[in-house]
C-alpha cells in the first residue's frame, strides 16, 4: 500500500496493490499495521455501501461531535469524483477542498479524518462506493453543507441531488463544530 498525503492535512489517498490474473482481481483495502504506522484509524465501527447511477451527487456530509468520525471510502464498481472540504477551524486549510477520482479499476481509496465534509459525483454508468467509519452512525448528529457552496469544481453543474442534500445550509453560514 502506498499512502499519499493530499492538499488537506490528515487526508490521504491510499493506493493498494491490485493483483490481476485470468480470474479477475484481488485488492487489500485495509492493513492494520500500515494504517497504524501512519496514524490512521484502525478501529472501524461500521461499514456501508451505496449504489448510484451516473450523474448522482451525494454530499457534502459529516457527523457532529461527539459522533464525528474518520472515513475510508473506495469504489468496488465504477468511478466517482470524490471531494472533501476541511471544516476544522484551526486547520491551515480550513474551507479548502481536495478532489480525487476513485476507480474500481485502480482500487484507490480516500482516508478522510474527522472534521471534513465528504461527497461524491458518479462518473460511470453506475458506481458502488464503500464507506468504513470509525464511529456508529448517529442520525441526530448527521448533517452537511450544500454541495455547490464550497468551491468544488464538480464535473456537472446540474447533478441529481436528493431533496435533503439540496436543502443543506451553504458553507458560509454553517458554524463549524470542529
Amino acid at each position: 500500500m502506498e499512502i499519499r498525503e493530499t492538499a488537506i492535512p490528515g487526508c490521504y489517498e491510499i493506493i493498494p496493490k491490485v493483483f490481476r490474473d485470468e480470474r479477475g482481481s484481488f485488492v487489500k483495502t485495509f492493513h492494520h499495521d500500515t494504517f497504524a504506522e501512519h496514524g490512521l484509524a484502525t478501529d472501524w465501527k461500521e461499514e456501508f455501501y451505496s449504489i448510484s447511477r451516473k450523474g448522482v451527487l451525494r454530499g457534502l456530509h459529516f457527523q457532529l461531535p461527539p459522533h464525528d468520525h474518520a472515513k475510508l471510502v473506495y469504489c468496488t464498481d465504477g468511478e466517482v469524483f470524490d471531494a472533501v472540504v476541511d471544516l476544522r477551524k484551526e486547520s491551515p486549510t480550513f474551507g479548502c477542498c481536495t478532489t480525487k477520482e476513485l476507480k474500481s479499476s485502480t482500487g484507490n481509496m480516500l482516508y478522510i479524518p474527522s472534521g471534513l465534509a465528504h461527497g461524491f459525483y458518479v462518473l460511470s454508468s453506475s458506481a458502488t462506493l464503500v464507506y468504513k467509519t470509525s464511529s456508529i452512525h448517529a442520525p441526530s448528529h448527521d448533517t452537511g453543507i450544500r454541495w455547490n457552496s464550497a468551491g468544488i469544481p464538480w464535473p456537472d453543474n446540474t447533478p441529481i441531488v436528493s431533496e435533503r442534500d439540496r436543502n443543506l445550509a451553504p458553507f458560509e453560514v454553517v458554524a463549524s463544530p470542529f
